[in-house]
């Protein structure tokens, strides 16, 4: 472990670094550029807490006399408060200005260390940008921004390991760091056995007296709080908020969480706890004498926090550590992991899932088994696999010229052949659509602009000859069965027909789900431009009119809430019309891609019906429609600018030609019944316009 650890870190990358180009070095200057500016908003988060609420932070009594444990809001151990409480005598604005510059700094030193001690072979563009975007992520991470705020040591702790493995060239000055970290962060004292198991005895037992003796030091200075801390509440357990908080992403949280209590919940915590420690470290110490030094540490920081009684958010970093980890044989597939790990880390759960009851114990618990995955279950790559250095590469039919001989087709957007990893994409959907319905919600919402904007096209509507709402909503209304029919039409379809098209697509045609999805997204995403420039009051929204909402019931237009509606979504986000937009997309693909003429004929139907249900329901307008139809062709027209035509000119030796070059894959499964790549040792031979660059 000594030798990976000086190979890794010491020796580092410094020969690949130093033979960098002016391009990757530029991005490595804006890369640090954005860590600094993420780095200074987070500083002016935490420094914009007046100064008395953030002294307050520390939950510390004031001056050097006074119990730790009496409000039960401090959280760390006794040796933790003999060394912060003579901070509180400090004057609070410069104290502020140190702590984050210190806290940030810790950042920072994690992000260059961590980098310097990936496993060697490192292409020159992962030596160069690694520290930099990690730095970046970690700005932006939860634990970081929650280890900002005052009292909160979680990010040093990190940085002490970190230190002793990949830069004290010492093996007791390295356990005398780790022995810090374990003082202030007592799960850390598992990293001991990982020393002892991997060879470095004296590192381990110098970290186990260190911790001794600073328990010891501080069982001596305040011994009522030392019996506080781990008798009374066992190691912490309690402190703070409440221990089945969502803030507590450890094991015993999560077992509180699911209504478990009492001895019985003792026990299940400890099996499970001894458990995810024994397979956790075992898998640890074989990457580690894998020469995957950083990711051995990584996993057993994620076992401290999920096997310690209070393992708390600000504690998780090690999850993002473990994004040195790669995972896939499949080019295509070693996005996942780091992606996925990357959206755990700083989107809140409830981004990442829907908030349905069935799904609460995941999304309550997406850190935690974010770490336990990494500890435990995720099957990253020894470097002796055949994958380790050149995965399976990705399939790319030869590009085809676009008509428009001005626009150059990107090269990131070429049309992939193989089918796309599910995971990756159910992530990209449920992020995106979530970033969506944030974004529409936050659209201006000015009642005066909306309802000036809605007589505004009820005007053009007239001079066009189109203001046919009225009667159409008057006459669906007189008529109950046909009323019903578009109420169940609005209402049903929208998000069921282009989720079960994209399905469809993905698992029988996958060179065309991209193209499909793409096109959806980016007419997505100029709606939302237009939500934000053009808020728009639909037909049941103006007042005067005398319009039916047949789907909301009635609405009271002197309530400018508008009921319930209001806290679902922005009334106001009416231009261009999505409802339409979508089923016209919809219509497109089916009318394009579908076999059969009857599918090509429901298909056509599925737009008109729309366009009838939101006109009838007075929850659009037709010009509304009008501008769903521009979206939606501006998002086919990008695609075809940015990767060219659908269909590929040339084929792929054994792909078909045609519109059916890429369509059908081999009958047994996603990976064409072979897995995800060849056997090892079993040749893959591409083209050369189809090899990943």
């Amino acid at each position: 472990m000594a030798n990976a650890a000086e190979h890794s870190g010491a020796n580092g990358h410094a020969g690949v670094i130093g033979g960098s180009g002016s391009r990757l070095g530029a991005a490595r200057l804006l890369l640090w550029a954005l860590a600094g500016a993420l780095a200074v908003r987070q500083a002016a988060v935490v420094l914009s807490v007046p100064p008395g609420q953030w002294l307050s932070g520390f939950h510390l009594p004031d001056g050097l006399p006074g119990s730790l444990y009496d409000a039960g809001q401090f959280t760390g151990t006794p040796f933790a408060g003999l060394v912060l409480k003579p901070l509180v005598g400090l004057a609070a604005p410069s104290l502020e200005v140190a702590w984050i510059s210190l806290t940030l700094l810790f950042v920072a030193a994690i992000g260059l260390v961590a980098a310097r001690a990936l496993p060697d072979p490192v292409p020159r563009r992962t030596a160069l940008l690694a520290a930099p975007v990690l730095t970046a992520l970690m700005m932006v991470s939860l634990p970081v921004r929650e280890a900002s705020s005052p009292g909160q040591t979680a990010v040093l702790p990190v940085l002490l390991v970190l230190l002793a493995v990949f830069r004290v060239p010492g093996e007791r000055p390295a356990g005398f760091l780790i022995g810090l970290a374990a003082a202030l962060q007592p799960a850390l004292l598992i990293f001991a056995p990982l020393l002892w198991l991997t060879g470095r005895r004296p590192t381990a037992g110098a970290a186990a007296a260190t911790f001794a003796g600073a328990t010891a030091l501080s069982w001596a200075a305040m011994p009522r709080d030392s019996w506080t801390y781990w008798v009374h509440h066992l190691a912490g357990t309690g402190l703070g908020g409440a221990p089945d908080s969502l803030a507590n992403q450890s094991v015993h949280g999560a077992l509180l969480r699911l209504g478990l209590t009492g001895p019985a919940e003792i026990l299940l915590y400890a099996a499970l706890a001894a458990a995810v420690a024994f397979i956790g470290l075992r898998r640890a110490v074989r990457y580690a004498r894998d020469g995957q030094l950083l990711l051995a540490v990584a996993l057993t920081g994620c076992v401290a926090v999920a096997v310690s009684p209070a393992g708390w958010r600000h504690q998780l970093l090690w999850v993002l550590l473990a994004v040195a980890g790669k995972v896939g044989r499949r080019a295509a597939d070693r996005p996942v992991w780091p992606v996925a790990v990357v959206l755990a880390m700083t989107l809140p759960s409830a981004v990442l899932l829907p908030n349905l009851a069935a799904l609460a114990p995941v999304r309550d618990n997406v850190l935690l088994l974010a770490a336990l995955a990494a500890a435990c279950a995720v099957p990253f790559l020894p470097r002796s696999s055949p994958y380790w250095r050149e995965p399976v590469p990705t399939a790319y039919g030869k590009p085809a010229a676009a008509r428009w001989q001005r626009v150059p087709l990107l090269p990131f957007w070429r049309r992939v052949l193989s089918r796309p990893n599910l995971l990756l994409e159910l992530l990209l959907i449920r992020v995106g659509y979530s970033l969506y319905s944030h974004i529409r919600a936050a659209a201006p919402t000015s009642r005066d602009l909306a309802e000036g904007n809605g007589s505004q096209i009820l005007g053009i509507e007239r001079v066009l000859g189109l203001d046919i709402e009225h009667a159409v909503n008057h006459a669906v209304v007189n008529t109950p069965w046909l009323e019903a029919f578009f109420n169940f039409y609005y209402t049903s379809f929208h998000f069921v027909v282009p989720l079960t098209i994209l399905a469809v697509l993905y698992w029988r045609r996958p060179g065309d789900y991209r193209w499909a999805r793409a096109s959806l997204g980016l007419a997505t995403v100029l709606a939302l431009i237009g939500f934000w420039l053009y808020p728009l009051a639909p037909p049941r929204l103006m007042p005067g009119l005398g319009f039916i909402d047949t789907v909301h019931g009635p609405q009271d237009l002197a309530n400018p809430s508008y009921g319930a509606m209001t806290a679902i979504s922005n009334q106001y986000a009416a231009m261009p019309s999505l409802h339409f937009g979508w089923s016209l997309w919809c219509g497109i693909v089916i009318v394009v891609l579908a076999p059969k003429g009857w599918q090509k004929l429901l298909g056509a139907l599925h737009p008109l019906i729309t366009v009838c249900a939101i006109v009838a329901t007075a929850n659009h307008w037709v010009l509304d429609a009008v501008g769903g139809a521009v979206v939606v062709g501006a998002g086919f027209g990008l695609v075809y600018a940015l990767s060219g035509p659908r269909r590929l000119r040339t084929a792929l030796p054994g792909q078909r030609t045609g519109g059916e070059a890429h369509e059908k894959e081999q009958e047994n499964g996603p990976d064409g019944g072979r897995g995800s790549g060849p056997e090892p040792g079993q040749e893959l031979r591409t083209p050369a316009v189809a090899r990943t660059s």
